[in-house]
């Protein structure tokens, strides 16, 4: 029989004992210096534990049970499932332990036991990895640097808790053929376990793909501070990220030109642009601006462009061409106030510094209120960025069973950038699958979704209830397509929800037409 790794605890004092080789492989990995914007690599402590794992596993010689027994654990640190699913490997795993200590007494069955062991070929390895060559031999042996093959996108069926009070498990299967899109939208009140439910999902998504060929990057807006708080930073280890993905624009500007490039386009695109750009300025502070001010907006974007000959511009130079347009530049009208908050803000770079596609960020949104012109300001133009991304991106990859999925926008809070017409994001949502762009949004009242623009909850592949102030007989009717003692079933089920409970509608009882059409979740408790 395999083993089992459940509840395996982490080494005492891991992040001390581990620095020595974790420095050194980042040496090996990292140029001697920065060269430009380049971010430097960071190894995270789940890849290096499982190196050091593996290799002290493939070293042969008698194992000591005096050094097991001695491995001291974090009791409150477990490892997380994944880290032995994670390619498959956990039958290897079980295999080679059993091959090492197969002439001990040791009881391999034991948690406590088992995580000792764990632990000892931890340092086996790390040890190993010290002495001599032995970490260059390991980094730079033949067959690293394989490319990559789609068979090699890794299938992200998130595990995000269990049905009702059984024990089966409940996946959200996020990337196989057979599904139409990857978009999920949460409703929760305050208190529901939104957070907890953001987390788990983005735990899932990292767990399954952050060391594959594959990897599924996120931009998270961090509205209420919970993620980027230096407090909460044992979070990030659970979505492969340290603190270097937190982006606090009050700090220093967002390392993205919120702009689009023109350089070589002709003039009629920008001039298009304009016009979206002016209605966005308008809606990001629910101005109600004169036809005259937004035609005004409109050619100060497209001056600003010819002043750049195309190239991104900035808010300054788009203030100062609205202002020459201004009959009295002294006297603020609504545009020039929005356009001034945005210069003083100063939220972004000029310039692309980074990839907003190939990291992962969370931007740091508690120092905004969050209904202000400057916090939508940030949300959409990093849409509108990703719009911009994936018009020149390839096409994903593609197997016979899963699609590749490159990224996700997680939007907490997301009725802030819902109550107008919100064209980057929808876009995102109408056409990224096709790029492998997707996105999760949360928001407190199941009616949100749903407005004069754009219907969410028929672009999403999983709505998700969670507890609510107020159920809305709309939305449960369009959603699940029931009236009578059907509905009021609905709403009793949402009305009963506890903290960290949600329910989805239930595929198969839609498909066979009979049946309750949802089915209740138990989150996982993660943070």
């Amino acid at each position: 029989m395999p083993l089992l790794f459940g509840d395996i605890y982490v080494p005492e004092n891991f992040n001390s004992e581990f620095a020595p080789l974790k420095d050194k492989l980042e040496s090996l990995v990292n140029l001697s210096r920065i060269v430009g914007n380049e971010k430097r690599y960071s190894i995270l402590n789940n890849k290096l534990m499982r190196i050091c794992l593996l290799v002290g596993l493939s070293t042969q010689g008698k194992r000591d049970i005096g050094i097991v027994e001695n491995i001291k654990l974090q009791t409150g640190n477990r490892m997380v499932p994944s880290f032995f699913t994670h390619q498959e490997l956990s039958p290897l795993y079980s295999a080679l332990i059993k091959l090492r200590y197969h002439d001990t007494t040791l009881d391999l069955s034991n948690n406590r036991v088992l995580s000792r062991i764990i632990g000892a070929e931890m340092y086996r390895g790390r040890d190993f990895l010290l002495t001599d060559n032995n970490l260059e031999n390991y980094l730079f042996s033949a067959g690293n640097g394989k490319i990559a093959l789609a068979k090699d996108i890794p299938a992200l069926n998130l595990l995000i808790g269990n049905y009702g009070d059984a024990e089966m498990e409940a996946t959200l299967d996020i990337n196989s053929r057979a599904i139409t899109n990857s978009q999920i939208i949460i409703a929760g009140a305050t208190g529901s376990g939104k957070t907890n439910l953001l987390a788990v999902l983005m735990q899932q998504i990292r767990a399954l793909s952050s060391e594959s060929r594959y990897p599924v990057n996120f931009i998270l807006f961090d509205y209420k501070g919970e993620f980027s708080d230096i407090q909460n930073n044992h979070w990030l280890s659970l979505f492969d990220v340290d603190r270097s993905c937190i982006l606090d624009p009050i700090q220093r500007p967002l390392p993205f030109t919120p702009f689009k490039d023109f350089t070589g386009r002709p003039i009629n695109e920008i001039n298009l642009y304009s016009t979206e750009m002016a209605s966005a300025l308008s809606s990001l502070d629910r101005l109600s601006p004169s036809s005259n001010m937004n035609n005004r907006l409109a050619e100060s974007i497209v001056e600003a462009y010819k002043a750049t000959n195309g190239s991104p511009i900035t808010f300054d130079l788009m203030l100062k061409e609205y202002q020459a347009r201004m009959k009295d530049a002294e006297k603020d009208d609504s545009i020039s106030s929005v356009l001034k908050q945005l210069v003083r803000a100063n939220i972004f770079e000029e310039s692309d510094k980074a990839n907003l596609i190939e990291e992962c960020y969370i931007v740091k949104m508690d120092g905004y209120p969050k209904d202000g012109p400057i916090a939508k300001a940030i949300v959409y133009f990093l849409m509108s960025k990703l719009n911009n991304i994936y018009e020149q991106l390839d096409k994903q990859a593609v197997n016979d069973d899963v699609v590749q999925i490159r990224h996700f926008s997680i939007i907490d809070e997301a009725h802030y950038m819902l109550s107008f017409d919100n064209r980057p994001l929808r876009n995102l949502i109408a056409v990224g699958r096709n790029k492998g762009l997707s996105v999760i949004l949360a928001t407190q009242n199941m009616s949100d979704f749903k407005n004069k623009g754009f219907d969410f909850y028929a672009n999403a592949q999983y709505p998700l209830i969670m507890k609510q102030q107020t159920i809305d007989d709309k939305v449960i009717k369009d959603l699940y397509g029931v009236s009578g003692s059907e509905l009021q079933d609905v709403r009793t089920a949402i009305a009963g929800l506890q903290k960290g409970e949600l329910i989805i509608k239930d595929q198969m009882a839609f498909a066979l037409g009979m049946g309750n059409k949802y089915k209740k979740i138990n989150v996982t408790h993660l943070i």
